[in-house]
């Protein structure tokens, strides 16, 4: 968490509404490994980090609400019962989407101000739409005395992405970013959605990401597109969702279905295998085990997902020349992002340099590295 960061909405907020905020922080998460699989009722990996949005909110006496995007210097001013999507792609729609959402729970919230910011590098596949989102629901929760859980808010945020922002997301970005436990992973059955941590002490080795820097323009509707391809093999297998198939299983239906849609299914069953074989693997500090798992789930989400890119493939082979670094792969929803890398602490910082430099030189632009801390969830600040 940055203590500037949570010093720049206070003090905007202060100076423009003239009254103390509440102030929230809200993480993005990392993922260690189940990549598309939350939407498919599997399991995922992800903790929270110390990079997130930090909110200032607080009730408004004005006939109308405020929002305030400190990062873009945009302001939006909106009136509570007359709210629609705004065009594709703004960022007032995370706002109104959990605003209308908690409505349609027949919560009752007045006017209010939000001012936030955030640290998190757009377009890193580390789900700052989610920490917004929840920055936004819990802030309101707790200004307008609303009653929700914490299970109740996720769920508002993840409709909110549904019905406003249009990505079909599943409930892991929500979860982490709200329920993160610090120096801890949690291992999420996105059924249930119930989780058990895991406290995260590699030893000599830590995690690393590298931010390619780049966002394809595909991720949202392929993002999408994977997801309707996923349903509808689960529906000719007469399943609930690819949580319950087995490769067997899907042998049976080989001939009904493109063979790309076929390999995508396999990918899923194959990634939740992996989760589930990467718990086992930190239970019993096996890194070597969970470094080829997160290189094989790499393999999965660029050969059979299709969901890499050139930057993020060139990257994780960079990381399989280094026999420090145990595992490496594409975090996120794809089409750039980062690469998520379990790496000798020793050789991190070198490792890093050269992988920058390589990368440099193939793309002739700058990537990006952090060194993350595993954090709390959303919460109430000073």
């Amino acid at each position: 968490m940055s203590a500037t960061l949570i010093k720049d909405v206070k003090d905007t907020f202060i100076e423009k509404f003239k009254t103390k905020p509440l102030l929230i922080f809200s993480p993005g998460r990392i993922n260690i490994i189940g990549e598309h699989t939350d939407y498919n009722d599997g399991f995922v990996f992800p903790a929270a980090v110390n990079k997130g949005i930090a909110a200032a909110i607080q009730k408004s006496d004005s006939d109308n609400s405020t929002a305030v995007a400190l990062d873009l210097n945009s302001t939006i001013e909106f009136e509570l019962d007359k709210l629609k999507p705004s065009k594709e792609g703004s960022w007032e729609n995370y706002v109104f989407g959990v605003v209308a959402e908690i409505q349609n729970k027949n919560k009752i919230i007045g006017n209010f101000n939000i001012i936030f910011k955030g640290n998190i590098p757009g377009g890193a596949g580390m789900s700052s739409s989610a920490a917004l989102e929840n920055s936004v629901v819990f802030g309101l929760n707790e200004i307008f005395n609303l009653g929700l859980t914490k299970h109740e808010m996720i769920l508002i945020s993840q409709k909110a992405e549904h019905n406003y922002v249009g990505v079909n997301c599943g409930i892991m970005d929500q979860y982490a970013s709200m329920f993160g436990i610090k120096d801890n992973a949690l291992h999420l059955d996105c059924r249930t959605v119930v989780s058990k941590p895991y406290k995260i002490d590699f030893k000599e080795h830590q995690l690393m990401l590298i931010n390619t820097n780049v966002k394809h323009s595909l991720s949202d509707s392929a993002y999408n597109d994977r997801r309707s391809a996923c349903e509808g093999v689960s529906e000719l297998l007469g399943i609930k969702a690819l949580r319950d198939a087995t490769e067997a299983d899907l042998v049976t239906i080989k001939d009904k279905v493109t063979p790309a849609n076929y390999q995508k299914a396999l990918y899923v069953i194959q990634e939740n295998e992996r989760t589930l074989k990467a718990a086992k693997a930190i239970e019993e500090n096996d890194l070597e085990l969970l470094g080829s798992l997160i290189y094989e789930s790499h393999e999965g989400l660029s050969n059979q997902y299709h969901v890499s890119c050139d930057e993020l493939d060139f990257l994780v082979d960079q990381a399989k020349q280094n026999k420090q670094v145990l595992g490496a792969r594409m975090m996120g929803g794809g089409f750039g992002g980062c690469t998520i890398n379990l790496v000798s602490k020793s050789e991190a910082k070198s490792f890093a340099e050269n992988a920058s430099k390589a990368y440099k030189n193939k793309f002739k632009k700058e990537c990006s590295v952090y060194f993350i801390e595993l954090s709390e969830g959303t919460h109430i600040t000073k």
